[in-house]
C-alpha cells in the first residue's frame, strides 16, 4: 500500500514513537516489562511489510543502512566514558569481557557440534547468520546489522536470526531477573562483598550529575554535524584501504573508522555532548535499524530456524556457565555477572532492565556497559565471523 520511500520512513517513526509512548504510559507499559519493546521494534515491521502495508525492499532501508548505522555507532561510542567505567571496579570489567569472551568462544563450538542440523541449502548464510547474532550478543542491534552486512548476510537471514535472538536471549534475560530477586542469598553463598555496589551508586550519580544540562540548537547542531560528517569521512577513507577475506570489506572499514573516531571523540570534551542528547539521537537511529531489519523480514524464514534456535541456545548456554564460573571465582556480586552478560546480549535496550531490578540508582551502569559492548561488538564481532567461518569450512 505504501511505496514513496518518505512516507515509509513516517510509518517506521509512527511505529516507533508509538511503542516508547506505550512503555510510559501507567497501564499499558507493565506490557514491556514482560515482553521487552525491542520485540515490537522488530517484528511489528515485519507485521506490516508481510502484510504488504510497506514493502519488503525500499531505498528508505538502504539509506538508513548506508548512514544511519555508522552515525548511530559514532554518537553512541562518543558518549562512552571510559574512565568511569574503569573506575567502576576491575571485577564488573572482568565479568563483563569474560561476558564477552562466552559469546565469541561459544559461537564457534555451539556451530561445531551442532552445525550438521542446519539445512544444507542455507549453506554459506549458516555462519554469516551467528556472525551477525555474534554483533548483536556483544554490542547491540547496530552491531548486529553491521556485522550482518560485513559478511554479506542476506536480509533473510537476518530475520531468521532476530527469531533466535528473541527465542533465546529473552529467556536468559528472564534468568538475570530472577536472580535480581534473589542477589542477596546468591551473594551469601559466594562470599561476595557487596559493599562495592554502593561505590557504584555515588560514581554513576556523580557521572549523571556532571553531564546533564537542557539540550540546545548548537548542541543538536553539533551532534548533527559530527555524525554525518564522520560517516562521510569514513565511508570515503574506507576506498582506500583493502579488503579481507569477505569478512573485512569497504563497509567494514566504515564501520571500524566510524568507532574509532567515537572512541577518539570520547576523550574530549565532544564528550560532553551526551548530556544534551548525543546518546539519544544515536538511540533513534539505532531504533531505525532495529524497525528496518523486521520491514525486511519475510515469514518463511521461520521454519529454517529450528536449527539456528538450537545452536543459539547451546551458545547461550556456554556463555552462561562462563560468566557464572567467574562470578563464583572471583567471589563478586550476581549483580556484576548479570549486568555484564546483559550489557553484552541485550546492549542498551535491556542492560538498564536489568541493572535497576537490582537498584533503581544503578540503571546507569547497565548503560555504561552497554555502550561499551557497542565499542567491542564490531572488533570481537570481526573476531567471532573468522572464527565461524573457519568452522563452517571444517564441517563442509
Amino acid at each position: 500500500m505504501i511505496q514513496d520511500p518518505m512516507a515509509v520512513l513516517a510509518v517506521l517513526l509512527v511505529v516507533l514513537a508509538a511503542l516508547f509512548s506505550l512503555a510510559a504510559h501507567p497501564r499499558f507499559g507493565k506490557l514491556f516489562n514482560v515482553v521487552p519493546l525491542l520485540v515490537f521494534a522488530y517484528f511489528i515491521p515485519t507485521l506490516l511489510s508481510n502484510t504488504h502495508i510497506i514493502p519488503l525492499e525500499s531505498p528508505t532501508y538502504t539509506f538508513i543502512k548506508k548512514w544511519l548505522l555508522p552515525s548511530s555507532l559514532l554518537l553512541l561510542t562518543m558518549s562512552v566514558d571510559i574512565p568511569a567505567i574503569m573506575g567502576l571496579g576491575k571485577k564488573v570489567l572482568y565479568l563483563f569481557f569474560g561476558a564477552t569472551a562466552g559469546i565469541v568462544i561459544g559461537a564457534p563450538l555451539a556451530y561445531l557440534a551442532f552445525g550438521w542440523m542446519i539445512p544444507a541449502e542455507i549453506g554459506d548464510e549458516a555462519w554469516k547468520g551467528l556472525a551477525a547474532l555474534s554483533g548483536s550478543w556483544i554490542g547491540g542491534g547496530a552491531n548486529f546489522i553491521a556485522i550482518g552486512e560485513s559478511v554479506g548476510a542476506k536480509p533473510e537471514t537476518i530475520n531468521m536470526m532476530v527469531i533466535v535472538d528473541v527465542a533465546v536471549a529473552s529467556v536468559w534475560m528472564a534468568v538475570l531477573l530472577y536472580f535480581a530477586g534473589r542477589e542477596k542469598e546468591i551473594d551469601a553463598s559466594i562470599g561476595a562483598d557487596r559493599s562495592a555496589l554502593e561505590v557504584l551508586r555515588k560514581k554513576v550519580e556523580a557521572y549523571q550529575l556532571q553531564v546533564a544540562r537542557p539540550a540546545k540548537l548548537p548542541d543538536l547542531l553539533t551532534i548533527a554535524a559530527l555524525a554525518f560528517g564522520g560517516t562521510v569521512l569514513a565511508s570515503w577513507f574506507s576506498k582506500m584501504l583493502p579488503e579481507f577475506g569477505g569478512i573485512v570489506t569497504g563497509f567494514t572499514w566504515v564501520v571500524i573508522i566510524v568507532t574509532t573516531i567515537g572512541v577518539g571523540l570520547s576523550f574530549t570534551d565532544f564528550r560532553k555532548l551526551e548530556g544534551a542528547g548525543a546518546s539519544a539521537v544515536g538511540s533513534v537511529f539505532l531504533y531505525l535499524l532495529v524497525a528496518t531489519i523486521g520491514a525486511q523480514g519475510n515469514f518463511a524464514a521461520v521454519l529454517d530456524a529450528p536449527a539456528m534456535v538450537v545452536i543459539g541456545s547451546v551458545w547461550m548456554l556456554f556463555h552462561a556457565v562462563t560468566i557464572l564460573l567467574l562470578c563464583r571465582f572471583l567471589k563478586a556480586p550476581i549483580f556484576f555477572a548479570a549486568v555484564g552478560s546483559q550489557a553484552n546480549v541485550g546492549a542498551a535496550a535491556s542492560a538498564p532492565i536489568v541493572a535497576s531490578a537490582f537498584h533503581p540508582a544503578l540503571a546507569p551502569v547497565g548503560v555504561l556497559l552497554a555502550v561499551l559492548g557497542y565499542v567491542l561488538g564490531t572488533y570481537m564481532g570481526l573476531v567471532c565471523a573468522f572464527l565461524l567461518q573457519m568452522v563452517h569450512q571444517f564441517i563442509f
